[in-house]
């Protein structure tokens, strides 16, 4: 006996597809960053981006409790990826920080000529 897709139907399944398609981006991200020196961060952005707009726009005019139960329980995982997602994207721009701190100060220590800098110059202005 077949089923009617109803409505209903249709978008739980759209939500499963969107939310198992970010869950694969997150894990995917989470693997490859700071590991993986070809890893897009930015496409994998976009990517995660897109399906959360997607995700925010089939939920609109749903409150949480009218969502089945295994949708919810599929949010809550989500979600505890994201977190992580979230510290490792803070590491990882951390790490991106401080090279890029290291990089200005050798940039400046090279360029140097043992005269004083603009900046110098000014403060003994004042």
């Amino acid at each position: 006996m077949a089923t009617a897709l109803t409505e209903d139907n249709f978008k739980e399944m759209r939500i499963k597809t969107v939310l198992g398609r970010l869950e694969l981006i997150i894990d995917n991200e989470n693997e490859r960053i700071g590991k993986d020196v070809e890893f897009d961060i930015k496409a994998s952005n976009a990517h995660k981006s897109r399906c959360l707009y997607e995700l925010t726009m089939l939920c609109k005019d749903s409150a949480p409790s009218e969502l089945p139960t295994g949708l919810s329980m599929q949010m809550k995982f989500l979600k505890q990826k994201l977190m992580l997602n979230a510290r490792r994207l803070e590491a990882h721009l951390n790490a991106v920080r401080t090279v890029t701190d290291i990089l200005k100060t050798a940039a400046r220590e090279q360029d140097g000529d043992g005269t004083y800098t603009q900046e110098q110059f000014r403060y003994g202005e004042m």
